[in-house]
C-alpha cells in the first residue's frame, strides 16, 4: 500500500530540519533603522529591510493560516504613536499550494514605518523598534525571528539625555558582544566588586579558565566524544540497510553490471570500485550543511537538541518510520528525482557512474531514510559536536555499502554465497520498526524533561519499552504478523535466538521497576529519565539526595559563607551524558561524599526554557543596531558558559574559589570514575591547603 499524500510528512520534516538549521545562520535579511523628522513635533521610525536574492518576508496583511505576518512595534519613553504602522515596497501576491491560499510578500526590499510624536516636545525620546518576521525562499522557511533596534530622538533646542549613569554603564560593558559571524567578543571588564553579584553580568572578572591555580594532570581532559564509535554505529546501520528489501536485491544486479556487462573485465572492476567510492562520497556530503554552521553559533545545536517542539517532531517522525517498516505504507522520494538522476547516468564515464550511485541512494530511500533519520536525530539531540559526529556516522554508513559493492566486484564468485532474497528481508524491516518505536519514546521523554512537565516517569518509560520488547519477541516467534509477512512464515533458528534475546532484554528491564538506592540499567543510562523523575521519588528531592543550587550568583554567596569551593556543573535536562555521570559516577561511594560535604554544587541548566524575571533579562549586541534578547534561564547559563569558559558542551565541570578563581583545569563529557575523582580531589585539596 502506497501513501500518496502523507508519505511526504516525515520527508519534509527531515529536510526542513536540515535546511532550517543552516538558515538560522545564513540570515538573508539585513535591516537599517532610521528616524525621519516630519515637522510639527512629528517623526517617523523607519525600518528598511534588504533581502538576498530569492528570499522574501511576508506582509502584515497575509491571510490567516498561511505564513507568519510581519509585525512592527514602536514604543519608548516620551513617545505617543500616531496611527498604525505601514509597509512600503512592491508587494507580490501568488497562490500557494502548500497553504491552499494566496500569500502576500516582499522580495529584495521592504520598508516599515510608524509615525509618532513626542509627548513633551522639549525633551528627547527613546525609540525602541521591534520587528517579528519570517524569511522564506522557494525551498525552505527559516524560524521566525525577533529583533530590536534603539535610537534616541532629540528635538531642536533640547539637550540629549545621558541614557546611562556610571553604574549602568559598568553593567552594560559586561554584556558579551557577538559579531556578525557569531563569534563572542570579550568586553572590557570593570573592577567593581558588585559585578560578581549582578545576575545581568555574564562575564566574571576573576575567571580565567586558561590559567588555573593548579593542574594535577587533568589539563589534557577533552570532551568524551568517540567519533570512531559513531563510525562503527554508522557502519552497522549501513550493513543493516543492505539487508532490507530496497537494497539487497540490487547488490547482485549492480555488481553483475560492472563485472559481466563490460567487455574489459579489469575496467569493469575499476568502475565498480569507483562506484563504491561515489556511494561513500554521497553519504558524507549529506553532512556538509552542518559543517557550514559548525562553530559559528556556539549554542545553536544545544538550542536545537533541547527544543521541545523539535523533539516532539522527531517522536512523530520515528513513529511514522516504524509504520513504514511494519509495512503499512511506503516512504519514498518523489519519482521525478529518481528519474532525473537515472537519466543523468547516460552521460557515461565517471559522471555516469556518479549518477548511478546517486540513483541507488535515492531509490533505496524507502528503507534507508528511517535509518538515516535515526542517525540525524541521535546526533543532533545527543551532542554539541553534531557536524563531525554526523560525518563519521554517515561515512560509516556509506563505507559499509562501498566495501560490499567493491569486494563483490573484485570477487564476483562471492555472489553465489549470498542468501537469496525472501521473507527474511521483511523480518529485518519489522525488527527495525520495533527499534524505531523504542527510540521514538526517547525524544518524547526529552521534550517532557525540558518542558518540566515530568509526565513520563522513569517507570512508565521502562514499562513502554517492556511492551515493545515483548511485542518484538512475540513477532519473532511468529505469533503476530504484519502486512508483508508470509502467510505461513518459517521460524528460523536465527529468529528463535533473537526472540530469546528479546525475552532476556525484558528481564533486564524489569529490574528497573524495582525501587533501589543504587542506580540500575547502566546500559540505558542517559536514555531513561533521571532517577528523581520517578513514581518512587519526587523531582524536588534533588539529585542523589543533594539539592544543588541552580543559580551561580546564589552559589557563590553560599560558598563564601561556608568556606567551600564551588563545583559548577553545566548540565541540561536533555543531556544524556549528564545523566550517566550523575547515576554511575556521582553515586559512587568515594565520589558522593565529596559532592555532599566538600563543595557547593551549582547545577546550571543550559536548556531551561523558563523565562527570566524582567529585571534579569539582558540583550546581546549583534552589530548593525540589531539586538538579541536573552529571555530564558537556559539562555543565560549557556552564554555564561561560553563567555567565561569558551565552551558549550555538557556536562562541563569547573571548580572555583569563592572569589571566582578557577582552581584546576575544567573537564568535560562523560568520564570514568577515577578521572572525575582525580579532578575533584585535586581542586578540593588545593583549596583546603591554600584558603
Amino acid at each position: 500500500m502506497k501513501f500518496s499524500s502523507i508519505y511526504k510528512i516525515p520527508l519534509l520534516l527531515f529536510f526542513f530540519i536540515t535546511l532550517a538549521v543552516s538558515g538560522q545562520i545564513k540570515n538573508p535579511v539585513k535591516f537599517k533603522f532610521t528616524i525621519n523628522e516630519l515637522g510639527d513635533n512629528q517623526y517617523e521610525a523607519v525600518l528598511n529591510a534588504t533581502m538576498e536574492s530569492g528570499w522574501h518576508i511576508y506582509s502584515k496583511d497575509i491571510p490567516e493560516d498561511t505564513g507568519i505576518p510581519t509585525d512592527y512595534k514602536v514604543s519608548g519613553k516620551n513617545l505617543e504613536l500616531i496611527g498604525k504602522f505601514t509597509e512600503v515596497g512592491k508587494k507580490h501576491e501568488e497562490f500557494s499550494e502548500a497553504f491552499g491560499g494566496k500569500i502576500i510578500f516582499y522580495s529584495n526590499t521592504a520598508g516599515f514605518k510608524q509615525k509618532f510624536k513626542l509627548k513633551d516636545g522639549t525633551k528627547p525620546g527613546d525609540v525602541v523598534a521591534e520587528i517579528t518576521y519570517q524569511t522564506c525562499d522557494d525551498r525552505v522557511c527559516l524560524a521566525p525571528n525577533t529583533l530590536e533596534f534603539n535610537k534616541q530622538v532629540t528635538p531642536k533646542g533640547a539637550a540629549e539625555e545621558v541614557k546611562t549613569d556610571e553604574k549602568t554603564a559598568a553593567k552594560d560593558s559586561l554584556q558579551p558582544v557577538v559579531d556578525t559571524l557569531g563569534n563572542v567578543v570579550q568586553p572590557a571588564i570593570p573592577t567593581a566588586e558588585t559585578q560578581k553579584l549582578d545576575p545581568k553580568n555574564l562575564k566574571i572578572e576573576s575567571i580565567n579558565f586558561q590559567k588555573p591555580l593548579t593542574d594535577c594532570g587533568t589539563g589534557s581532559s577533552k570532551i568524551s566524544e568517540n567519533y570512531w564509535t559513531y563510525l562503527l554505529l554508522g557502519f552497522i546501520g549501513g550493513l543493516i540497510a543492505l539487508l532490507t528489501p530496497c537494497v539487497f536485491p540490487m547488490i547482485p544486479l549492480t555488481v553483475s553490471f560492472f563485472t559481466k556487462g563490460n567487455k574489459n573485465p579489469a575496467k569493469g572492476k575499476r568502475d565498480a570500485l569507483i562506484y563504491g567510492f561515489f556511494i561513500l562520497l554521497i553519504f558524507v556530503l549529506l553532512s556538509v550543511p552542518f559543517h557550514l554552521i559548525d562553530g559559528i553559533a556556539g549554542n545553536i545545536f544545544n538550542e536545537i537538541s533541547t527544543n521541545v517542539w523539535l523533539n516532539i517532531a522527531f517522536f512523530i517522525i520515528f513513529i511514522f518510520f516504524a509504520g513504514s517498516f511494519f509495512g503499512y505504507y511506503d516512504i519514498t522520494l518523489p519519482s521525478s528525482i529518481a528519474n532525473k538522476s537515472s537519466k543523468a547516468e547516460e552521460a557515461g564515464g565517471i559522471i555516469g557512474i556518479f549518477f548511478m550511485a546517486l540513483t541507488l541512494v535515492i531509490v533505496s530511500f524507502s528503507c534507508t531514510g528511517p535509518i538515516l533519520g535515526s542517525l540525524l536525530g541521535s546526533a543532533i539531540t545527543g551532542s554539541a559536536n553534531v557536524p563531525m559526529l554526523l560525518t563519521f556516522a554517515l561515512a560509516g554508513f556509506g563505507l559499509a555499502w562501498a566495501i560490499v559493492f567493491g569486494l563483490l566486484a573484485l570477487f564476483p564468485q562471492a555472489l553465489q554465497s549470498l542468501p537469496k532474497s525472501g521473507g527474511w528481508m521483511n523480518t529485518v524491516k519489522v525488527v527495525l520498526g520495533f527499534v524505531e518505536l523504542a527510540l521514538a519514546l526517547k525524544f518524547l521523554s526529552k521534550a517532557d524533561l525540558v518542558s518540566k512537565t515530568f509526565f513520563i516517569k522513569r517507570e512508565l518509560f521502562i514499562g513502554i519499552w517492556i511492551v515493545v520488547a515483548i511485542g518484538l519477541a512475540i513477532y519473532l516467534f511468529g505469533l503476530i504478523k504484519f502486512p508483508h509477512d508470509d502467510k505461513k512464515p518459517k521460524i528460523s533458528v536465527t529468529r528463535k535466538i533473537l526472540g530469546v534475546l528479546g525475552i532476556g532484554f525484558v528481564v533486564y528491564l524489569v529490574q528497573g521497576l524495582i525501587p533501589s538506592d543504587r542506580p540500575k540499567l547502566q546500559l540505558l543510562s542517559g536514555i531513561l529519565p533521571p532517577l528523581n523523575v520517578s513514581y518512587f521519588h519526587d523531582e524536588k528531592d534533588g539529585i542523589l539526595g543533594m539539592h544543588p543550587e541552580h543559580d551561580f550568583f546564589t552559589a557563590i554567596e553560599l560558598a563564601k559563607k561556608e568556606g567551600k569551593p564551588i563545583l559548577i556543573d553545566f548540565t541540561g535536562y536533555g543531556c544524556e551524558n549528564c545523566r550517566k555521570m550523575e547515576e554511575f559516577v556521582w553515586s559512587e561511594p568515594d565520589i558522593l561524599p565529596i559532592l555532599q560535604n566538600d563543595v557547593v554544587l551549582a547545577s546550571l541548566y543550559v536548556d531551561d526554557k523558563e523565562e527570566l524575571p524582567e529585571d534579569q533579562k539582558t540583550k546581546i549586541d549583534l552589530g548593525d543596531g540589531q539586538v538579541k534578547k536573552v529571555k530564558t534561564i537556559g539562555d543565560r547559563w549557556s552564554l555564561f558558559q561560553q563567555v567565561n569558559f569558551n565552551n558549550n558542551s555538557q556536562p562541563h565541570y569547573v571548580l572555583l574559589t569563592p572569589d571566582g578563581k578557577v582552581i584546576n583545569t575544567p573537564v568535560s563529557g562523560y568520564m570514568e570514575k577515577e578521572k572525575f575523582k582525580k579532578f575533584l580531589e585535586c581542586g578540593v585539596n588545593y583549596y583546603k591547603q591554600n584558603k
